[in-house]
């Protein structure tokens, strides 16, 4: 593998860990008819900022295990953010809280992507 997600079944999988760790309103977009910078936007909302830390250790488990090369930030200023992006390769994921969720709007900025989760 060359530390780039390469199936859509790695979004589905992504998806339901974010699920699974009670990510919120887990959403999936294909961007790959849209623009050439990423192909997917996955999309959780999170709880605290423990939740959200939670959540990124379980992401980088995930790549661990998936063979993928993740950027490597500093703890706490994930853990402070309202909003965190993990860059995947060809998916990036969003993790923010509901107030930044309700603001920034993504699901509506993209509405011409595909939904692909749920």
């Amino acid at each position: 593998m060359d530390g780039s997600l390469p199936e859509i079944r790695h979004v589905e999988e992504i998806c339901r860990l974010l699920e699974d760790h009670k990510g919120g309103a887990v959403t999936a977009l294909d961007l790959r008819e849209l623009h050439s910078w990423t192909d997917f936007f996955i999309i959780a909302t999170v709880t605290s900022s423990v939740h959200l830390q939670g959540l990124l250790r379980h992401l980088r488990e995930y790549a661990g295990e998936q063979g993928l090369a993740l950027p490597r930030g500093p703890r706490k200023s994930e853990a402070e953010s309202s909003w965190s992006l993990l860059d995947m390769g060809t998916a990036l994921i969003h993790l923010m809280n509901a107030q930044a969720r309700e603001f920034y709007e993504l699901e509506e900025l993209w509405n011409g992507a595909k939904r692909i989760y749920p």
